[in-house]
């Protein structure tokens, strides 16, 4: 898979990235079908794994349970490798989301980040927005700390996460790139993603399987036939799964 250019940065992404939501968190899912986590062994085979399949982008947060932990653990002498990203604003504790846009916490939060994945610095750190959007880019500390923290060089690229496609397009203002749903099923951000290459600002697409409701290689066609999606983030614990949704993103037609 080449490579694309995340919007007006110098980052370059694999079409397909890898969601690394299921390495560190089972609860609260909105999958089809419950899982198991898997072991430090099997989480160390299934991220080398995607390395070597090619992928060169990983997305995790602090609201994935165990996830951060495990891919620095597990990558951390791979580092060079690969594009990653995480967010602020979320966590997953005892079962239960949390949010905290205010200065302190972002920053504090950008830092436990750095520790867990045992990098210097991150590639890109999105807001990672509830349903009230609007009212966090509006009214919370969450972007003037986010981007004190990449001029402080601790993140290369700020982006959002977000549920609206107002709040898309307040971000737009601001951040290097927007993290979208973007599906077969929900096409309600379709209309942001020229609006995002016209300012500059790169498209990555989560859910676009719709958690699983989707059949892959339909859904894969979908989003990257689009001329302005970066690269749409699939998650997963089965390789061969993966190395499949890989070939269909070879077979589709790159715009």
């Amino acid at each position: 898979m080449a490579p694309r250019r995340l919007g007006r940065t110098d980052l370059h992404l694999t079409p397909i990235g890898f969601g690394a939501f299921k390495i560190g968190r089972n609860q609260g899912i909105k999958y089809p079908q419950g899982y198991e986590l898997p072991d430090e062994r099997a989480v160390e085979r299934l991220l080398n794994g995607v390395l070597d399949l090619g992928v060169n982008y990983i997305d995790t947060a602090p609201a994935y349970g165990l996830s951060e932990e495990r891919v620095g653990k597990s990558l951390a002498g791979r580092r060079r490798e690969f594009v990653l990203s995480t967010k602020v604003g979320e966590t997953f504790e005892n079962g239960r989301s949390t949010y905290d846009f205010c200065a302190a916490s972002i920053r504090a939060s950008v830092e436990r980040s750095l520790r867990r994945l045992r990098t210097d610095v991150i590639d890109i750190v999105y807001v990672h927005a509830h349903a009230d959007d609007v009212t966090i880019l509006r009214e919370t500390d969450a972007v003037s700390a986010l981007l004190a923290a990449r001029d402080a060089g601790l993140v290369r690229a700020v982006g959002f996460s977000g549920k609206t496609l107002d709040a898309a397009r307040l971000a737009l203002t601001w951040a290097d790139m927007l993290m979208v749903e973007y599906h077969l099923n929900d096409r309600s951000h379709e209309p942001l993603l020229a609006e995002a290459a016209t300012a500059g600002v790169g498209v990555t697409v989560k859910k676009g399987l719709s958690s699983g409701h989707l059949p892959a290689a339909d859904a894969i066609h979908f989003v990257l036939s689009s001329p302005h999606v970066t690269s749409m983030v699939i998650g997963g614990l089965n390789l061969e799964h993966l190395r499949q949704n890989i070939e269909v993103a070879r077979a589709v037609r790159m715009p």
